[in-house]
């Protein structure tokens, strides 16, 4: 499609005729549905709540006390899941749930890009985004990551569509609350991520547009204001807090942290160890060459804006975890990849329909090889993780089990190592007396142990906490389950 066609293209606010629009929209839909049903097959609904889920699941349900909620969290997360999480405790239909959800969500996002790119380079930029292995494995999980990558497509494609037509209501809606999505889910993101959008929107004096896009922010960070003066002694204070949880904002290169983490390391920190194999990184470093390449057939095509938009906003999505946290995690840069997967897939495209007769087959040839290698290391990162997860939480099931065998049954608290997953699992509370998670002292975790079962968790032969030091101690693989009086009194045999 020449340059002009594109510019008259993102200049309208429909594409054709309602039958046309429907086909345009078909191509996207597929994508979703393949998403999801990928999901289901290779991250399988049995797959047991994690660490962190276990926070944002238990805030709303009925299965278990809630456990500490930190001051980086927001409580998005909790409410999107609460639909299912305050009435039943099965995480199979938590992730059947997610997965159809996730699905419906990246559909919606790609289709406010309708009108500013090609639909084959929309479906294309969709399954670059949903084939990642971290795509994959988040999408069905309760973490707030997916989502505020999601929240960030659709909040640069309606913030484009609004300010190239001042009479789409629709776009103007869609900005509200695709950034009132991100900020309720994790309102620092959402800060980051709009960053370029609010630059565009004042240097164009689009004032109706600031106004959305500030309400939009504001309508979904203001509980975690609220529950900052609430709970954390205000603002700067819940800030600092979790700045000092991070382990310390500031500037801090985690380039090297990110690529080790590629390899399925769902968190590393500390971040050492021998880099991945390097097919797992190749398509981690090319990256920002086809984001150029780009940008490039964007400028050539007028239609720069459309293009620099996203990678602007992706650029700003990464920048705090690329270089501002001494950590790294996969799923912190999945609204960069969301975001950076569109002027990529056009990229591409452009690259393979440019030339003609044989050089256009090589071209076409290249592409799919590349893209079927890039997917079988995905898909093999994906395997591997997915394991080594579900050895994981089989490990947290069988603790749970023998902790059950020895008494602790609820109502019961337990405090050490993993006990927030743990605990989860068996309905009880988690306690920690110390560390980022501390939420109760000595004395109440000793009245509380007079009254209910409580154990504590910690390595085999390693040093008891005080309050524990005189619990029967019980050795189990590697771990000392040292359970309170009240336990055993009510423990089975």
């Amino acid at each position: 499609m020449s340059g002009s066609a594109y510019a008259t293209l993102a200049g309208t606010r429909r594409l054709g005729t309602p039958t046309a629009s429907r086909r345009s929209e078909f191509p996207l839909a597929v994508v979703a549905v393949v998403f999801t049903l990928a999901q289901l097959v290779l991250v399988r609904p049995g797959l047991g709540l994690g660490w962190d889920e276990s926070v944002y699941v238990s805030q709303i349900s009925a299965h278990a006390p809630a456990a500490f909620f930190s001051a980086p969290r927001a409580r998005g997360i909790s409410l999107l899941v609460a639909p299912v999480t305050s009435w039943s405790s099965s995480t199979t239909l938590l992730r059947l749930y997610l997965a159809a959800l996730s699905g419906l969500a990246l559909f919606l996002a790609l289709r406010t890009w309708r009108g500013l790119f090609p639909p084959r380079v929309l479906a294309l930029a969709g399954a670059l985004f949903a084939s990642l292995w971290v795509t994959l494995l988040y999408g069905p999980q309760a973490m707030p990551n997916y989502w505020v990558a999601v929240g960030a497509l659709a909040a640069a494609g309606c913030c484009l569509r609004a300010r190239a037509d001042r009479s789409d209501r629709a776009a103007l809606w869609g900005l509200a609350a695709s950034a009132s999505l991100m900020a309720w889910m994790r309102p620092t993101d959402a800060v980051w991520v709009t960053l370029p959008l609010l630059v565009l929107v004042v240097a164009g004096r689009h004032w109706r547009l600031l106004v959305t896009l500030l309400a939009g922010l504001a309508s979904g960070a203001v509980e975690w204001v609220i529950e900052a003066y609430v709970s954390y002694g205000g603002l700067t204070e819940r800030l600092h807090e979790a700045s000092a949880i991070e382990g310390g904002l500031g500037w801090n290169i985690a380039v090297l942290d990110q690529l080790r983490s590629l390899g399925g390391r769902a968190l590393c920190r500390p971040c050492t160890g021998q880099m991945p194999n390097p097919a797992v990184d190749v398509w981690w470093l090319v990256l920002p060459v086809f984001a150029v390449v780009g940008l490039v057939v964007a400028v050539r095509a007028r239609r720069t804006t459309a293009t620099l938009v996203p990678l602007a906003c992706a650029a700003a999505a990464a920048f705090p975890y690329l270089f501002m946290i001494g950590y790294a995690a996969p799923r912190f840069l999945l609204p960069a990849y969301a975001l950076v997967a569109i002027p990529v897939a056009d990229a591409l495209i452009h690259l393979v329909t440019r030339p003609t007769g044989a050089w256009r087959r090589v071209a076409v040839t290249l592409l799919a090889v590349g893209l079927a290698g890039h997917l079988a290391v995905q898909l093999a990162v994906l395997e591997r993780t997915v394991s080594r997860t579900n050895t994981q939480h089989r490990d947290w099931s069988r603790t749970g089990a023998e902790l059950h065998r020895l008494g602790v049954r609820k109502p019961c608290l337990l405090t050490g190592q993993d006990a927030i997953p743990i605990a989860f699992s068996m309905g009880c509370g988690s306690a920690a007396t110390g560390g980022h998670n501390a939420n109760i002292s000595r004395t109440t975790l000793d009245r509380t142990a007079l009254r209910m079962p409580v154990a504590a968790i910690t390595p085999a032969g390693g040093r008891p906490p005080t309050y524990a030091r005189d619990w029967t101690v019980h050795r189990y693989g590697t771990l000392d389950l040292r359970v309170s009086p009240s336990a055993e009194k009510g423990g089975g045999g």
